[in-house]
C-alpha cells in the first residue's frame, strides 16, 4: 500500500502521523511511504531521516495525496487537505467529529473512508489510540493550569501544593477516566487538595484503593460539582463519552460562585467543551476570560509537548496502520471489530451512530 505522511498545519500543532522508525516498519513491510518535506522538524526529525528509513520525500501535501492510498495524519484535516481526499483514498487520524459538522460534512463530500483514532476500541471497552494522548493531556492540565493560577498570567496568585500554614489549592476533577486519572496523579504529586468526580462508582472506587486519602472522591452529581466548583482554584474538565458531545457538567451560573482568578482547564474541548462557557483556543492564544475565570480550552494540548507525543501515539497506532496496509481497510476492518469501531465516515455517509446523533446526520451501518 501507498502510504502518505503530510505535514500538520493545524496552529501550533508539531507533531507527525509517522516517526522515522514507524515508516521503517511499514517499509519492512513492503509498503511504500510518502512524507511532505518538513513534516517531522517539529519533533527533530529531518527529510534525511525518512530517507535512511526507506520513506520517499515529496514537496508539498498535494503531492503526497495524489500518490498515496492512506493518509496517516495526528489531527483533524483542514478544510484544504479535505478538498485533496478522494474517494479512493483511506485517512487514519483524530476527527471528533461530533463537535465539528463542517468536517464532517467535507469527509462526506469526499467519499474517502475516514477512521477516527478515538473511537478504536479495545477488547476490555477502553479507547487504546486516544489513550496515549489522554495521559497526556491530564497531565499537561496540571501543569497549565498551576501556570495560570500565578498572579502575573491573571491567576489568583495561588501555588498548587501551598506551603507549611498555608492551605494547599482545591482541584476538582471532573472524570475519573484515562485523563482524569493522569490529572489527579499530578495534583496529588505537587500536594494539591483533589477531588474526583465521577458517575461510575466502580471507578470511584478503584481511584480510591489507589489514592487512599490522597485524594477525595464524589459522585457527579449536578449539586456536589456546584458545591465544590464554588470553593475550587482550579477545575479540570475530562469527560469523554465516545464519539459524543462532551456533557456540560459546569454552567455558566456556576462560575458566578466561583473565586476571581480561579482556572478552568477542558480536556473535552475536542469534543465540545464539558463547560458551558468554553470554546476551542490554540497554543498561539490558549487563554480567554468568562465570569473573572480564566479558561484553557486548548483543542490540541498534546501538541505542545510535541516529541513526546508523538512517540506515545505513535506506539498505539503502528498497529493498526500496519493492519490496514498489509489487508487493505475494508478487509481489517472485517477482521477486526474493535478497528472497525474507528470507521466514522465512509462512502459519503456518517457510519459511527454517536458521530451521527451528535451531528442530527444520518447513520449508516
Amino acid at each position: 500500500m501507498k502510504i502518505g505522511v503530510p505535514k500538520e498545519i493545524k496552529v501550533h500543532e508539531y507533531r507527525v502521523g509517522l516517526t522515522p522508525p514507524s515508516a521503517a516498519e511499514l517499509v519492512a513491510a513492503g509498503h511504500a511511504v510518502f512524507v511532505e518535506t518538513g513534516a517531522g522538524l517539529g519533533i527533530d526529525f529531518d527529510d534525511a531521516s525518512y530517507v535512511a528509513a526507506g520513506a520517499t520525500i515529496l514537496s508539498d501535501a498535494s503531492a503526497v495525496f495524489q500518490a498515496s492510498d492512506m493518509i496517516v495524519k495526528v489531527k483533524e484535516p483542514q478544510p484544504q487537505e479535505i478538498a485533496l481526499l478522494k474517494q479512493h483514498h483511506t485517512l487514519f487520524t483524530y476527527l471528533h467529529l461530533a463537535a465539528d459538522k463542517p468536517q464532517a460534512l467535507g469527509l462526506m463530500a469526499s467519499g474517502a473512508t475516514c477512521i477516527a483514532y478515538e473511537t478504536v476500541t479495545a477488547s476490555n471497552h477502553s479507547l487504546p489510540l486516544l489513550k496515549p494522548m489522554s495521559e497526556v493531556a491530564g497531565r499537561m492540565s496540571v501543569q497549565v493550569g498551576a501556570h495560570y493560577l500565578e498572579k502575573e498570567q491573571g491567576g489568583r496568585g495561588i501555588l498548587l501544593g501551598g506551603v507549611p500554614g498555608v492551605a494547599p489549592a482545591k482541584v476538582v476533577i471532573l472524570g475519573a477516566g484515562v485523563a482524569g486519572l493522569n490529572a489527579a496523579q499530578m495534583a496529588v504529586g505537587l500536594r494539591a487538595d483533589v477531588t474526583v468526580f465521577d458517575i461510575s462508582t466502580d471507578r470511584l472506587a478503584d481511584l480510591d484503593a489507589q489514592f487512599g486519602s490522597a485524594i477525595k472522591t464524589a459522585y457527579a452529581a449536578r449539586g456536589a460539582i456546584a458545591a465544590a466548583v464554588a470553593e475550587a482554584h482550579l477545575v479540570i474538565g475530562a469527560v469523554l463519552v465516545p464519539g459524543a458531545s462532551a456533557p456540560k457538567l459546569v454552567t455558566r451560573e456556576m462560575l458566578q460562585t466561583m473565586k476571581r482568578g480561579a482556572v478552568l482547564v477542558d480536556i473535552a474541548i475536542d469534543q465540545g467543551g464539558c463547560f458551558e462557557t468554553s470554546h476551542p483556543t490554540t497554543h498561539a492564544d490558549p487563554i480567554f476570560v468568562e465570569e473573572g475565570i480564566l479558561h484553557y480550552c486548548v483543542a490540541n494540548m498534546p501538541g505542545a509537548v510535541a516529541r513526546t507525543s508523538a512517540f506515545a501515539l505513535n506506539n498505539a497506532t503502528l498497529p493498526f496502520a500496519l493492519k490496514i496496509a498489509n489487508l487493505g481497510a475494508e478487509r481489517a476492518m472485517a477482521l477486526d471489530a474493535h478497528l472497525a469501531a474507528g470507521l466514522n465516515v465512509a462512502g459519503g455517509a456518517i457510519r459511527h451512530r454517536a458521530v451521527a446523533e451528535a451531528l442530527d446526520l444520518p447513520f449508516q451501518a
